[in-house]
């Protein structure tokens, strides 16, 4: 019987199973501290912002649309960051001293932007398109959650890809005319019957893919 346990064409794969092992525990620990990570899929992500922002005050109050500060969401894969100057046109009037915009007039003199920090943020890994949502009835609260009610916006949402896939395979109750997808609190299951949702989604050919590729190109 032979003396060695393994054929000896396996020493070949010595320096691979050194390094594997080597490697692999970093993967680990990333992959938790990463793929764990509020930032990245938990809800109740919340980070202070440089500038006390309310959507409470903003969208909720004073009924600004959506659109006029995130201006590329029916154009474009992304939501823009409003610049400042979309703030100082309000602003050059309103509250025009208040300390609370005091980096909002410093961002306005010196052509610096304002430092916001992403609350929806989706891992490189993963692609999405704001305008293929929003121009067939998918509103923002659908996502977003009831952000015209925060004074600080959270995420509501996991943004995980078992939480997209729900949509995905069952778009129809989350569909609303496109007239409605700022509205925070219209509600399309009291507003539209089930028949009229599926319509819009026939309206729309709504049939979202399923397919890997979809999100991860």
């Amino acid at each position: 019987m032979s003396r060695f346990l393994f054929p000896r064409w396996t020493n070949a794969l010595l320096p691979f199973v050194l390094v594997l092992g080597a490697v692999a525990p970093l993967y680990a620990v990333m992959f938790v501290a990463y793929g764990f990570s509020p930032k990245t899929t938990e809800a109740g992500y919340m980070p202070v912002q440089p500038v006390a922002y309310s959507h409470a005050v903003h969208a909720g109050k004073l009924g600004i649309d959506c659109r006029y500060c995130h201006t590329t969401v029916e154009q474009a894969g992304f939501a823009s960051v409003p610049a400042t100057q979309t703030c100082m046109n309000c602003h050059t009037q309103i509250h025009r001293d208040s300390p609370k915009l005091e980096v909002v007039r410093k961002s306005y003199e010196t052509g610096m932007p304002v430092e916001w920090i992403k609350v929806h943020k989706l891992g490189d890994y993963a692609y999405f398109n704001h305008s293929a949502h929003i121009t067939r009835g998918v509103g923002c609260v659908e996502c977003h959650g009831r952000v015209d009610q925060m004074e600080e916006v959270s995420r509501v949402s996991p943004l995980s890809m078992g939480w997209c896939l729900e949509c995905h395979r069952n778009p129809t109750d989350r569909l609303r005319p496109v007239d409605k997808v700022t509205s925070m609190a219209w509600d399309q299951k009291a507003e539209m019957t089930r028949q009229q949702r599926e319509a819009l989604q026939q309206t729309f050919n709504i049939h979202p893919s399923e397919n890997c590729s979809t999100c991860h190109r």
